[in-house]
């Protein structure tokens, strides 16, 4: 071999002083990977497109995570804002058109608040009915909710008006209506309309519209007016300690059904002093088809992961063959000084580990970022009535996307052992004779 090119890759071999630290086989790597020596090789553009290949995948998985991580959040957190985490209910409730009445007493709700994992409870009562005005009409679920109801979620999608101060022993003659609702029926704040509702007789109020709340979930926002609990319960006739039921929120949402389980072994099945029967139902429960649905989402993130990762893994094997390839030189004199063919192995796969290392920064970078851009200012916004949010969720799990780049170095780099191997057909002997 010529004496030029022997020097040429003598200056990558690194001081035996200097690499006890590290291992000699990533020594020689991280000087392989630093050599900035003839820009145009064929292996920089190759490289580059390896790099930038794990950037891409890797921000492209990180951003899939985030939006349906907060697409489940969001959904998730609407639908159990408008029923609770667990039910308490007439079991006669789930084979009646109409809401059944319950006890719900301060002894059973001071009982219901200390089951393990249950963070508030709060009582609600439902009519059917219908809102009227002079032009049209629309069929309603009025809700009536007591002092202690938890105000968090309405006030976060309220959009006009205020919240009345809902009540157990007096009716403010208030309502809170939906934006739909209320685009349907012409209804503003501080107008009045009137209400009826059917039972043996026909029952008619008058309420003021306080306030009107958007949330773009259909399905709830079709029909739900909230006002005070008083006024449900007299419509429905019921005594003053009976009710629709209770919504209980857990503390912890991975722990939803052993909270519910818990709920039923304290009251499933028993009966109050009126002989009513308690049912307990999850949320999951009495709405499976949402959450089977966001359920389905998964399966999206897993094609994305493997299409995502599979690119990660094409760009690098091509980029680490072209490189191998382009440096049968460097691997002959390298032989040609004792070096075995495994030693050559890990110095390529340490070459490659800091390839991806560096790709995965950029992919970090560029994920987290456009993520967090995303979070903040919602600049990517989306069609409510198709995906019932206004803009792109965000929500971050940093445990998943630590998981992510573990992941992504660890079988990238795994696959990369067999491209590796090809270090072992190259002969000192055949690259002398074809200088």
């Amino acid at each position: 071999m010529p004496c030029s090119s022997f020097g040429k890759h003598w200056k990558l071999i690194p001081d035996v002083r200097k690499a006890k630290v590290v291992s000699f086989e990533f020594s020689i790597a991280r000087r392989l990977f630093g050599h900035r020596d003839d820009m145009r090789r064929i292996s920089r553009p190759a490289v580059t497109i390896a790099k930038w290949g794990v950037s891409v995948g890797l921000a492209v998985m990180i951003l899939s995570v985030c939006i349906i991580l907060g697409f489940k959040g969001e959904i998730r957190r609407k639908v159990i804002g408008f029923g609770g985490h667990v039910q308490v209910i007439n079991y006669r409730t789930l084979f009646s058109a109409e809401s059944q009445p319950i006890m719900m007493d301060s002894l059973l709700m001071h009982r219901l608040s200390h089951v393990q994992g249950i963070a508030h409870v709060q009582r609600f009562c439902t009519k059917t009915g219908m809102l009227k005005t002079e032009d049209a009409f629309k069929g309603i679920v009025l809700r009536g909710v007591a002092e202690e109801y938890d105000t968090t979620f309405l006030s976060s999608h309220l959009i006009a008006g205020h919240l009345p101060r809902f009540s157990s022993s007096h009716s403010s003659d208030e309502i809170v209506v939906s934006h739909l609702i209320a685009r349907q029926l012409g209804l503003k704040v501080g107008q009045r309309v009137y209400a009826y509702f059917f039972s043996e007789t026909v029952k008619a109020r008058r309420y003021l519209v306080a306030g009107i709340y958007e949330t773009h979930l259909k399905e709830f926002d079709k029909s739900l007016v909230f006002t005070d609990l008083y006024a449900t319960r007299k419509l429905a006739g019921w005594e003053d300690d009976q009710c629709s039921g209770a919504e209980l929120f857990v503390s912890d949402f991975e722990q939803l059904n052993k909270t519910a389980d818990d709920v039923r072994a304290l009251v499933n099945q028993k009966q109050d002093a009126y002989g009513a029967s308690y049912s307990v139902h999850s949320i999951v429960e009495l709405y499976p088809g949402i959450f089977s649905w966001l359920d389905l989402l998964d399966t999206n993130v897993y094609v994305i992961l493997v299409l995502m990762i599979g690119l990660s893994i094409f760009t690098m094997t091509a980029g680490l063959l072209i490189i191998i390839l382009e440096r049968t030189n460097f691997i002959a004199v390298m032989k040609s000084l004792g070096a075995t063919n495994g030693q050559l192995r890990r110095i390529f796969l340490s070459f490659a580990a800091l390839l991806v290392g560096q790709g995965m920064f950029w992919g970090n970078v560029l994920g987290i970022g456009l993520a967090f851009v995303q979070q903040q200012w919602g600049l990517f916004s989306l069609d409510p009535a198709t995906y019932y949010v206004d803009a792109v969720p965000i929500q971050f799990s940093w445990p998943l996307i630590l998981l992510l780049n573990i992941a992504t170095l660890a079988l990238t780099v795994l696959v990369l052992i067999i491209p590796s191997f090809f270090v072992s057909r190259i002969h000192p002997a055949r690259v002398m004779r074809f200088e």
